[in-house]
C-alpha cells in the first residue's frame, strides 16, 4: 500500500517492485531495480527514505526516516528480514542481516556487514568493510565493536552519544510522561494519512 503522509507521496521507479503487502508511507523514493518484499514498512515520518538501485528490503523489515536523520540506503544493499533501519545511512553494497538494528545518525560504510541481530548504536560510524558479528554491538565514532555482555563498556560510549536529543529532540531530564505526550502528538500526524489513488 502506498500512503500519502504530511502531504507527500512515495516515488517509485517503474522497474522497481513493491509487494502488495508492503507499506510505503510519505516521502519515500525507490530507485530502479529495487525490491521491497512482503510486509516491509518504509515510512518517512518527517525525514525522507531513499532506496538505491538494485537494493532489496526483505520481509517485515522497517526503514524509517526522521527529522534530521533520513534513511538513506545506497545501491546494491541487502536489508534482511525483520531488520530495523531508523534514520541511518547505509552505503553501497552493505549487508544488514536478519533482525539487525541501526539507530538514528548511524552510518554503515560501503561493503560493511551487520550480521544477525547486530546493533549499531545512535550516531555510530561503521567503517567501510567493517563487520559487526552476530548479536554484537557497534558504538561510537569511529565504532568500537563489542559483545553484548560488555554492557558497561558499551554504555560508557553510548551515554555520550545523545540518544534523547538525537531521537526525540529533548534533554536528558525529560520525564517519560512528557516524552510520550510529545510522541503521541508527533505520530498523531498519521490521522491525516490517505492511500495514494489506485493502491487501496
Amino acid at each position: 500500500m502506498l500512503v500519502r503522509h504530511r502531504g507527500l507521496e512515495p516515488s517509485i521507479d517503474p522497474s522497481a517492485y513493491v509487494a502488495p503487502s508492503a507499506t510505503v508511507v510519505g516521502d519515500v523514493r525507490i530507485a530502479a531495480g529495487a525490491r521491497i518484499l512482503h510486509g516491509a514498512v518504509l515510512t518517512a515520518e518527517d525525514g525522507a527514505v531513499v532506496i538505491g538501485e538494485d537494493t532489496v528490503v526483505m520481509e517485515n523489515a522497517l526503514v524509517r526516516g526522521r527529522r534530521g536523520y533520513p534513511a538513506e540506503i545506497g545501491p546494491a544493499v541487502l536489508i534482511g528480514p525483520h531488520a530495523h533501519v531508523n534514520g541511518a545511512r547505509v552505503e553501497e553494497e552493505a549487508f544488514v542481516a536478519t533482525g539487525a538494528a541501526l539507530s538514528p545518525g548511524s552510518v554503515i560504510g560501503a561493503g560493511a556487514e551487520v550480521r544477525i541481530h547486530g546493533v549499531v548504536q545512535i550516531n555510530t560510524v561503521l567503517a567501510p568493510g567493517a563487520l559487526v558479528p552476530i548479536g554484537w554491538v557497534a558504538v561510537g565514532d569511529p565504532a568500537t565493536i563489542l559483545p553484548p555482555d560488555r554492557h558497561e563498556e558499551i554504555w560508557a560510549v553510548q551515554r555520550e552519544l545523545d540518544f534523547p536529543g538525537t531521537v526525540y529532540g529533548v534533554g536528558q531530564d525529560v520525564s517519560m510522561r512528557e516524552l510520550m505526550r510529545g510522541q503521541s502528538d508527533y505520530y498523531g500526524a498519521h490521522r491525516d494519512d490517505a492511500p495514494v489513488d489506485g493502491t487501496a
